[in-house]
């Protein structure tokens, strides 16, 4: 499975990390530390991706890495 990390560890400034809300905190998805993972490692579900977020990422992905 491929996987944008989730970091509570904020950079406002950085083009490639996208803030959200996540279980009630704020997190980024850090999108330029894609990487893939096993789903044996999937324990449990944290939250859902709002559709306007899933639409940014997409956006992101797309500038940061010209996938279409």
């Amino acid at each position: 499975m491929v996987i944008c990390p989730l970091t509570s560890k904020l950079h406002p400034g950085w083009r490639s990390r996208l803030t959200v809300r996540c279980a009630g905190k704020s997190a980024e998805i850090a999108v330029d530390q894609i990487r893939t993972i096993s789903t044996l490692r999937l324990v449990k579900l944290v939250d859902t991706l709002k559709a306007a977020d899933a639409e940014k990422l997409r956006q992101l992905i797309v500038e940061m890495y010209g996938l279409a």
